[in-house]
């Protein structure tokens, strides 16, 4: 099976021994306690689940300085995007002490991790600003995850951290949450050498549900990772759980019997388009896939982002061997009403716009919301029928 980035096994850091995990939420409860933010609490869930393999931890200034400007730590680990913990108040908090975190995202606030204090570095408007230019292209407000980045708090808090527990990913997304660990696990059981994945933060229309079929019999794979975002989406998305259950209809009814896993991490969406991109890649590879399918705008909102800068990274920005996954890159894909068939639009040089069954989104919300069924051609009525619920009672 590929090797995780950065190291021979994967290292997670979530504490799995029984005792030792429960001797650290005795020694947590006397600790100095900070409630981080969503996006920290997101980063120790994927530290604990093996996502971010090789990091041991939250990143110092000079590391997410150098991720944002070379995407590599300072110490030369290749890596896409800063993974910070950051917050306003830094009393009570001293270099070298232990400190333990609390969960922004469930009720009472519990102890999500334990981190050492290497580091307590203020960030300067500066300093943000530069990350911000790297990591987002661009310095827009109304960019969500730029939005997002500006309000996470003016200190840096660095360290390594041990994990207690998956935030509230493992009881709400019970059927569907899995650490990289138990992804490569799952991988093994099955046999599957070659695994092609499929990153999603939406539901999945005819096009992706062709353009994963595509990416196997592309590269030979011997099944799919569906792996869907569970954490925190800008307003207007699809909730995670109207998401699950219509990937869960579309693959029961339209794949084959064992060729598919579906699965979700616990993140929240940064919308970074070509770096986050690149961020997919690392932990596909953590999770042991060979493949990752990067199409149109991956990543991406709005028109921040060329339609594929997220493939052109691959090639422009991130140094050679930085990664053993490799990329396949797809084109915007739609049915095609001359060929009665779902295709890439750069194999049909021959078609127009008015040859394709397209819809936009906006077009796609307001039929589901006045319970109008979508083509067939666009999407699968069990699909449909599940999201036109969700926007009649929304």
């Amino acid at each position: 099976m590929i090797k995780p980035h950065g190291s021979d096994q994967l290292n997670p850091l979530f504490v799995a021994d029984d005792a030792a995990r429960a001797a650290l939420q005795t020694e947590a409860e006397s600790l100095p306690q900070v409630v981080v933010n969503s996006a920290a609490a997101a980063n120790a869930v994927m530290l604990g689940a093996g996502y971010f393999n090789p990091l041991t931890g939250y990143m110092n200034l000079a590391d997410a300085l150098s991720v944002a400007e070379n995407l590599t730590t300072a110490n030369g680990v290749f890596f896409p995007v800063p993974v910070l913990n950051r917050v306003d108040n830094v009393e009570g908090i001293e270099v070298g002490a232990r400190i333990a975190l609390r969960d922004p995202n469930v009720e009472g606030n519990p102890v999500i991790a334990v981190q050492t204090v290497a580091a307590i570095e203020e960030l300067t408007d500066a300093d943000q600003e530069k990350i911000i230019a790297k990591v987002f292209r661009t310095d827009d407000a109304d960019h969500p995850g730029v939005s997002t980045f500006r309000g996470l708090g003016k200190y840096i808090v660095s360290g390594d951290i041990e994990v207690l527990n998956y935030s509230y990913f493992e009881t709400e997304f019970a059927e569907t949450f899995r650490t990289a660990t138990q992804i490569r696990n799952e991988i093994a059981e099955r046999g599957w050498e070659t695994v092609v994945a499929f990153q999603t933060r939406n539901p999945m229309h005819r096009a992706h549900e062709e353009l994963c079929k595509m990416a196997k019999e592309a590269v030979n794979a011997d099944g799919i990772l569906i792996h869907m975002l569970l954490g925190k989406l800008k307003p207007g998305d699809i909730p995670a759980d109207v998401r699950d259950e219509a990937i869960r209809e579309l693959v029961q009814h339209h794949f084959p019997e064992n060729t598919v896993m579906i699965t979700g991490y616990g993140f929240d969406m940064l919308y970074a388009g070509p770096r986050e991109a690149v961020l997919h890649a690392l932990f596909r590879q953590n999770c042991g896939c060979t493949h990752l399918i990067v199409g149109r705008d991956h990543a991406g909102v709005g028109d921040y982002y060329g339609a594929f800068e997220a493939q052109e990274i691959f090639h422009e920005e991130v140094p050679a061997g930085s990664l053993d996954i490799e990329i396949f890159e797809a084109d915007h894909t739609a049915f095609s009403k001359k060929l009665g068939r779902v295709v890439m639009m750069r194999d049909v040089p021959d078609h127009g716009k008015e040859d394709f069954v397209l819809l936009s989104g906006t077009k796609v919300r307001a039929m589901l919301a006045a319970g109008e069924d979508l083509p067939e051609e666009f999407s699968r009525p069990e699909v449909a029928k599940i999201l036109m619920r969700h926007y009649q009672t929304a």
